[in-house]
């Protein structure tokens, strides 16, 4: 972009947050850079940015960079979940294109800012991030570049299995303050103020007094969803400069978890927005036919994947008509008043994340409208094999539980009372992928030091997963 384009995006950008605001849209003070492509795409491979250094981030750059040379896939922008709010443009995007770009950031930013899923978020990670790298940094200046690089090795592969609930988020510090408690010697729980009497006081004296907990070194027989902080917190093969970087990696994954939560949400929700803005845009004649070729392709449908564009822009204007145009039976029987489109958006933005939306707003004329289907591997052959609405719904719900990352729980860390790892694959009809599964489990061995155990279903029979060291073994259990 030369000079004279970069001031009139400036004074595109002012125009377009005015009528932001006009609409609703609350979001953090803004910060937009043009950057030339080698930049925006080293952004991309790592996430953010700075951040620390792997060899997984350069290879996703070069996919990433030989993808855009060749012009089979382009990045508009890339923009950061922060207060304040950075958003990157391309260089060698056209001015209507990067004005397009700032509006559909306009509504991610509003997204991140007042959507529930986002709320426990650190505003702050790019700093955050930025000394993560540091401290990084001088681990490997201290133990060696090898050393630090196999235990990201193994860290990144199982960084996905956290908690990402409120309890989850919270249970680092909790046990942190715990150890630092029982090195005082005092109570493992601070002392909690006096309850005020109540009237059923002397139903709950009927049970007597709770026992108080015992401690373990290592707990066994539990079901712990983060698999992550169970290994940092538990495992004695780690040293102190290990445990901490699993934090890092620990940290940044409950990051980013939120928009694995609400990809299509999000993604819907900024393609409204963008529409709606750059429709009140003065754009000439040439400029509107380039917007209609622009979002045409970027809301285009896939016919292998979702795209989030499309569905999540369907679902958005499928909740405004309806709360705009209620039926007779809907204003009866949900007490539904016309025009009230708007203000159930800015609702469902705000509580629900891609399980609920899914769930509670694809309905049966949209999914027939879309032509959404499910279909599988039948033999040689991909084949729709399910076209009943509720089925592909309930499909595509099942597909976003967990962001689409199989769940997994620790359920003993004393296994075989050797201090071997069991862990759990919490199985509701899809398989694990089995040669993925099989590259991890060293991994595991990695961080816990003792033989490593995962328990799945292959073909309606349960398996056991086991790596001791040396290879990976699999038996079937018993019924």
């Amino acid at each position: 972009m030369n000079q004279r384009e970069l001031e009139e995006l400036e004074r595109a950008i002012e125009r377009m947050m005015d009528l932001a605001r006009a609409f609703g849209l609350d979001f953090y003070p803004m910060r937009f850079e043009v950057c030339p492509a080698d930049v925006l795409y080293t952004f991309g491979a790592y996430g953010m940015p700075t951040r620390f250094h792997h060899w997984s981030f350069g290879k996703t750059f070069h996919k990433m960079k030989l993808e855009y040379d060749l012009g089979l896939s382009r990045i508009y922008e890339l923009v950061i979940n922060s207060n304040p709010c950075y958003a990157f443009l391309l260089d060698g995007n056209t001015l209507l294109q990067n004005k397009t770009v700032c509006a559909h950031v306009l509504g991610h930013c509003d997204f991140f800012k007042n959507n529930a899923a986002f709320r426990h978020t650190s505003r702050d990670m790019v700093e955050r991030m930025a000394s993560s790298a540091e401290r990084i940094y001088r681990y490997e200046l201290e133990y060696g570049r090898r050393r630090v690089e196999e235990l990201l090795d193994a860290g990144l592969a199982i960084a996905e299995h956290v908690d990402p609930s409120e309890e989850g988020r919270n249970a680092r510090r909790v046990a942190k303050e715990r150890m630092y408690r029982q090195r005082l010697g005092q109570r493992a729980e601070p002392p909690r103020r006096a309850r005020e009497p109540g009237p059923y006081d002397d139903l709950f004296a009927l049970d007597g007094p709770l026992p108080e907990p015992e401690e373990e070194s290592i707990p066994a027989r539990v079901l712990n969803k983060d698999v992550m902080l169970f290994i940092i917190e538990h495992s004695s093969a780690l040293e102190e400069w290990e445990r901490d970087i699993l934090s890092m990696l620990r940290e940044e994954m409950l990051y980013f978890w939120p928009q694995l939560e609400t990809k299509i949400m999000n993604e819907g929700w900024a393609t409204y927005w963008h529409l709606r803005i750059m429709r009140e845009m003065d754009l000439s004649d040439e400029e509107a036919v380039e917007f209609a070729k622009m979002h045409s392709s970027v809301v285009l449908p896939s016919r292998t994947s979702i795209n989030p564009y499309h569905v999540g822009l369907a679902i958005w204007e499928d909740i405004e008509r309806r709360w705009n145009e209620p039926t007779k039976e809907e204003q009866e029987r949900y007490g539904r008043r016309p025009g009230e489109g708007r203000e159930k958006m800015f609702e469902v933005r705000e509580m629900e994340t891609d399980v609920s939306f899914l769930r509670n707003y694809l309905t049966k004329d949209l999914i027939e409208e879309l032509d959404l289907y499910v279909y599988q591997k039948v033999g040689n052959d991909w084949r729709v094999v399910e076209k009943d609405w509720e089925k592909v719904r309930d499909a595509l719900v099942a597909s976003r539980i967990n962001g689409g990352i199989p769940v997994l729980y620790v359920e003993d860390g004393d296994y075989r009372r050797n201090g071997e790892l069991l862990i759990r694959h919490a199985f509701e009809g899809m398989e694990l992928d089995l040669r993925h599964l099989e590259k991890t489990l060293p991994y595991f061995y990695r961080l816990w030091g003792r033989p490593v155990h995962l328990q799945t279903v292959v073909e309606g029979r349960d398996v056991m997963f086991s790596y001791d060291g040396k290879k990976v073994q699999r038996s079937f259990l018993k019924d």
